[in-house]
């Protein structure tokens, strides 16, 4: 069975790498990613995900490339009930940012493969708080453009990891992968994971 990643984050990719899963890489067009009108969280993130499968899968059409299990993923951070996106600028990035200082915020990541018209999806939800920091470290944190693509402003996984003074759920998901989640659908599917080089 093939994966597909349909995504250009350099992130998923390497955690699917983390788990050693087999996978090819579609880069699909962006899509438009504006939540409904009163549109839930969770139902938000699980419809983002199966759109970026579809769009893979459109995109591995395109390219005449074998059938096979095409992975779309999505990631959010909600702060009371409400979706922070990616940061439009610095500006926005440090308000984001402001908003999550010193508070506990959730982390919606979800995963959908599809293959056939069949979609299977699971996600996670990670709640995690931030340590209290004085305005100027955080400006200097946006100053380092380390968070400017990512949902929240922030990216646990490197400098953004020192704002975390705590974290219940997935880490793989607050990445952008929920590799708990993917793992068992990928059980499901008998999609492969520990695959290792025979040469070496």
């Amino acid at each position: 069975m093939i994966l597909y990643l349909a995504s250009g984050s350099p992130r998923r990719a390497e955690l699917l790498q983390q788990i050693a899963a087999p996978f090819s890489v579609l880069k699909p067009p962006g899509i438009d990613e504006t939540p409904l009108l009163a549109e839930p969280p969770l139902d938000y993130v699980l419809r983002m995900a199966k759109q970026k499968a579809l769009a893979g899968e459109r995109q591995r059409q395109r390219d005449g490339s074998p059938t096979g299990w095409v992975l779309g993923a999505d990631t959010s951070v909600v702060l009371e009930g409400s979706i922070l996106g990616k940061p439009r600028d610095p500006a926005h990035s440090l308000s984001m940012l402001k908003s999550l200082n010193g508070r506990t915020h959730q982390v919606i990541s979800a995963v959908a493969l599809l293959s056939g018209g069949q979609v299977r999806q699971a996600h996670s939800i990670t709640t995690v708080t931030f340590r209290f920091m004085e305005d100027a470290r955080l400006a200097a944190y946006v100053a380092t453009g380390e968070g400017a693509d990512k949902a929240g402003g922030y990216g646990i996984q490197g400098l953004g990891g020192a704002m975390v003074a705590s974290l219940s759920g997935s880490y793989s998901g607050v990445v952008g992968l929920p590799l708990e989640a993917l793992v068992s659908l990928m059980d499901e599917t008998g999609l492969e994971y520990w695959q290792t080089n025979e040469d070496g």
